[in-house]
């Protein structure tokens, strides 16, 4: 198992180096893109000095790869000189709310999704089955902007039982606590979520319910509700572990239109003002940083993956 882990994590690293190649040509050698847009109105030699330390400006593309490669390694995402500040610092002020934002946004997916798909399962072709079935394919297609826009609407103009902006505190504290602000960001997320939750998990419990040891359970005397509990739940968590981590990259690219709809000023929300702004190092710093927590993520999916079953871990052994 650690010889599986290692290679994996040398695989998270190489893939890392490749997305930090990628965003860089995407980004950077675009012809008349981010180099005429920084250098443009420059101030002072020292800014010109910055840029060619920080982007390789004036130097062959693999050279500015490898010189902004290396201030990144040392902790130098870059300076955006239309805010005036490090990329550094604004994500460090941002990361806090979309960490929030994600994290309990799948922890409500699991909440929900668990035990409706275990339900489903159980009552396979029920009305209740059918009706959970058409919530997540609507779920599924509906659009975050276009859910949390009726959510606003009603809860938040109509009945003003919550708030119709994200929370605008700083640190983790009270953006928390703040919780009028935070429930219908939070739910907009976390619908597309549930209804791809509900449906793997509901689809594991169905294959699980027509196996052998199953059917011996229940042969032993054990009742639908103790089989779904010890026997099924465990193998329909296997799919939602490998999901959680696998979702980040949809997780964060919906934190952009949330964030952006409810003026939650995090990472979605300073990469869709960058973009707007022809920002480029925020853009470069922020799209790197998103890219290595999908990495983060597949790993930590195999991982989990790993723990929870294990038959991986015999194959791995």
């Amino acid at each position: 198992m650690i010889t599986y882990l290692i290679r994996r994590v040398l695989q998270a690293i190489a893939v890392l180096v490749i997305v930090s190649l990628l965003v860089f040509a995407f980004l950077w050698l675009l012809p008349g893109g981010p180099r005429q847009a920084m250098l443009s109105g420059i101030g002072s030699p020292a800014r010109l000095a910055a840029l060619r330390r920080d982007y390789g400006i004036g130097q062959p593309a693999v050279a500015a790869y490898l010189s902004w490669l290396a201030q990144v390694l040392h902790g130098n995402l870059g300076y955006s000189y239309l805010q005036n500040t490090s990329v550094g610092s604004l994500l460090t002020a941002s990361l806090p709310r979309t960490l929030v934002l994600t994290v309990l946004a799948t922890a409500l997916a699991a909440v929900v999704a668990i035990p409706a798909g275990l339900m489903q399962a159980a009552r396979r072709g029920s009305p209740a089955d059918l009706v959970l079935r058409g919530l997540s394919y609507l779920g599924y297609g509906m659009p975050s902007f276009f859910l949390g826009s009726i959510l606003i609407l009603v809860f938040a103009v109509r009945l003003r039982l919550l708030g119709a902006e994200g929370p605008q505190a700083a640190g983790l504290g009270g953006i928390v606590t703040d919780w009028r602000d935070l429930l219908l960001p939070v739910i907009t997320l976390a619908v597309l979520t549930t209804a791809i939750f509900a449906r793997y998990v509901r689809a594991a419990a169905a294959d699980s319910l027509g196996a052998d040891y199953v059917r011996t359970a229940r042969a032993a005397g054990s009742g639908q509700a103790g089989v779904l509990r010890r026997h099924v739940l465990r193998n329909s968590l296997i799919p939602v572990i490998t999901l959680a981590g696998l979702s980040l990259p949809r997780i964060l690219g919906g934190a952009v239109v949330v964030e952006s709809l409810f003026n939650i000023q995090g990472m979605g929300w300073q990469l869709w003002q960058a973009a707007q702004k022809h920002d480029f190092p925020v853009l470069l710093g922020f799209i790197l940083v998103v890219g290595a927590g999908a990495v983060l993520g597949s790993l930590l999916a195999d991982v989990g993956y790993l723990l929870a079953d294990p038959r991986v871990r015999r194959g791995a052994a």
